[in-house]
């Protein structure tokens, strides 16, 4: 069926709960007009959100589809398109989309878009997607052949290629991400769906215990004098190491490291991704604490020092450079203390700041697993 009785082909954007729920009512505001005029104004597009967690307890494809395949015959819809944040792999490969043209069908695994340009690459996806799912039931309706692709999808995304598709499989195209870039492409999107900047809340007694330590570093005289007989090498050491400090134990100690459940070759690298998207997700949000205390350090040392005392204790003026030294150095002294303020934190807490929901449910189900 191409159309429902009221001349209108209904499409429905069946997302995971989150990030990826977010997104698609983003595009369903304007992708009905988008579908309207790409297709020369000879249809007309009715666009659906539907959230639920269509992924709960897999990542394969195949089980997917047919899992969609079910949920589409409860529903009048004439076009399904399915998004998820959960990187999605199939035969070796990192999936993008799969398409069955027969069910009006299509699966879109969002972190093999990439990180950057995230929605425009997400909507132009679902785009051609449904453009070509409604290209061949119109075909199929007046009995003519349709070429099945996703027309110029794969010049827009260099690392993204067709692959073939079983025959036990209820998709009939498929698209993957291959390569080095592919890889990067993939761990991007993975850290996008994370949201690291959401880190930052949701290590509230952390940064409890950073401030503290900083405002005490701030107003203590050996720590000046430390920071002033230190060179920018010894300063950019100190930074390094204290973000590393920090981001190594949450990830010990909120055991958010991901281990193979499997000893293939397939399953290791899968955990290698993971581990990836991991240390970056938590990095970015360690560096953007790390920026926050640098600068409340800043702005405090201008607020407290002064700079006959401050002469008399270092020997050295009091100038701008005196008052960035030291708000670096007492900025990693911080970080420190906040590595250690981290252990107050629950587990939960932390996998809640640094994973997206799909991701917190993926791991929680490994961990019942194994227990």
């Amino acid at each position: 069926m191409v159309e429902s009785s009221q001349g209108v082909t209904v499409v429905a954007l069946l997302a995971d709960p989150d990030a990826p729920t977010e997104v698609a009512r983003r595009m369903a505001r304007e992708l009905p007009a988008r579908l309207a005029d790409a297709s020369g104004g000879h249809r007309r597009f009715d666009v659906e959100v539907v959230s639920e967690p269509f992924t709960a307890g897999t990542e394969d494809p195949t089980v997917l589809t047919r899992r969609l395949l079910d949920r589409v015959r409860e529903e009048k819809w004439d076009i399904v398109v399915a998004l998820t944040d959960l990187p999605l792999h199939s035969r070796g490969h990192k999936l993008v989309v799969d398409l069955s043209h027969e069910h009006g069908l299509a699966l879109l695994s969002l972190p093999s878009l990439g990180g950057l340009r995230f929605e425009s690459k997400a909507r132009r996806a679902v785009e051609e997607a449904v453009l070509s799912l409604a290209g061949a039931q119109a075909a199929e309706a007046e009995g003519a052949a349709h070429r099945r692709s996703l027309g110029n999808f794969t010049s827009r995304l260099a690392s993204v290629h067709r692959a073939p598709v079983g025959d036990e499989e209820a998709a009939d195209l498929r698209y993957v991400v291959g390569g080095f870039g592919g890889y990067l492409r993939v761990l991007g999107g993975m850290v996008r769906a994370n949201r690291p900047w959401r880190l930052v809340p949701g290590l509230s007694k952390a940064l409890a215990a950073a401030l503290a330590a900083g405002a005490i570093a701030i107003v203590n005289s050996t720590m000046w004098s430390l920071a002033v007989s230190l060179d920018t090498t010894r300063l950019v050491i100190a930074t390094v190491g204290s973000i590393a400090l920090m981001i190594g134990w949450l990830i010990v100690d909120a055991h958010l490291w991901h281990r193979a459940t499997e000893h293939s070759p397939q399953e290791r690298k899968r955990a290698v991704l993971y581990n990836a998207s991991t240390v970056v997700t938590v990095g970015i949000g360690v560096l953007i604490c790390y920026v926050g205390l640098l600068l409340i350090s800043l702005v405090w040392a201008l607020f407290i020092l002064n700079g006959p005392v401050f002469v008399s204790m270092t020997r050295t003026p009091l100038h701008a450079t005196e008052y960035w030294t030291l708000a670096w150095f007492v900025a990693s002294v911080a970080t420190v203390g906040g590595a250690l303020g981290s252990g107050l934190e629950s587990d939960e807490a932390i996998r809640s700041a640094a994973y997206s929901k799909r991701e917190q449910e993926r791991r929680r189900t490994l961990h019942d697993e194994d227990d």
